[in-house]
């Protein structure tokens, strides 16, 4: 009897432990296939992992209007794209310079070259996008070829704008500068002025809104637009978008020296330049802007 109880407890025993090996066995084929999963749904996060913000200062039309068709775009390629709205020249280039900003978008070459010569600040050109014809839209009167003696015309103030209006009312017969005045020309220069023009020199954003006040306003393109106005329909008189002026004026990416290969940039430069950015450019803006080749 003793014998056959001693028995049966080793045949128990030997349940006992199969069991437990079982067990064991189990609870680690369940728990690999888990780890498995785990690591397969990790692996498309690597593949969308943010690249980073790019922070770019803007002009409120057409500026940050076409940042924003090309925000989504970036966003695919891992780049979520921080537009900040400016209404003026001065400020986005500074926040720039700070370093606050990455880049801005809301200025031409010969803008962007007086600034640094005047202020001291090392920004620089990573891509030209658009130029913007420059125009003279009527006021109180309407016909450039019966001003009125003593008439008054609103140009920007900045040295460049400024330049830019005066060489377009020296074009269209209202005024002679003097020879070799050309981008730095100033009311100082005008040594023809038959009809007595009075020029009202404004801050760039300001010149639209006295409009209904003056006979005639010199707007820069993105200005005109702002107040409603179309460059081929309510202009008097405008750049023509092949000449060397509506060229020279290309408006243009801008970042601080030195962060010329930031890869976001660079990567939001490419896009700006892409076909379908330029489709929507000329599909939306009459003209008035033109995309830069």
């Amino acid at each position: 009897m003793k014998k056959t109880t001693k028995i049966l407890s080793l045949v128990l025993t030997s349940i006992l432990l199969a069991g437990v090996v079982t067990g064991c066995a189990s609870t680690e084929s369940t728990e690999a296939p888990a780890q498995n999963n785990e690591n397969t749904a990790e692996a498309p996060a690597e593949n969308t992992e943010a690249k980073g913000t790019i922070k770019i200062a803007a002009s409120p039309t057409p500026h940050a209007e076409i940042l924003e068709q090309a925000k989504p775009i970036l966003a695919k390629q891992g780049y979520e794209l921080d537009i900040v709205e400016f209404e003026d020249y001065v400020q986005p280039n500074l926040v720039v310079e700070s370093g606050e900003f990455d880049a801005n978008y809301v200025e031409h070459v010969p803008y962007l070259e007086s600034f640094n010569e005047e202020q001291g600040t090392h920004l620089v050109n990573v891509g030209g996008i658009h130029y913007e014809p420059f125009g003279i839209y009527p006021g109180k009167e309407s016909d450039l070829s019966a001003i009125s003696d003593g008439a008054v015309i609103a140009v920007p103030n900045d040295t460049t704008n400024e330049a830019r209006a005066l060489l377009l009312l020296q074009d269209n017969g209202l005024i002679k500068l003097a020879d070799g005045a050309g981008l730095t020309a100033t009311v100082n220069d005008i040594v023809e002025n038959p009809h007595k023009l009075e020029i009202q020199e404004l801050e760039a954003a300001q010149v639209s809104r006295v409009k209904d006040e003056v006979a005639f306003v010199v707007l820069n393109g993105n200005y005109a637009l702002e107040a409603g106005l179309s460059v081929g329909k309510d202009a008097v008189a405008y750049e023509k978008s092949d000449s060397e002026a509506a060229k020279t004026y290309v408006n243009v990416i801008v970042v601080k020296e030195g962060s010329e290969n930031n890869e976001g940039v660079k990567a939001l430069v490419d896009v700006l330049k892409s076909d379908d950015i330029v489709n929507y450019i000329n599909d939306t803006y009459d003209g008035a802007v033109i995309p830069f080749k």
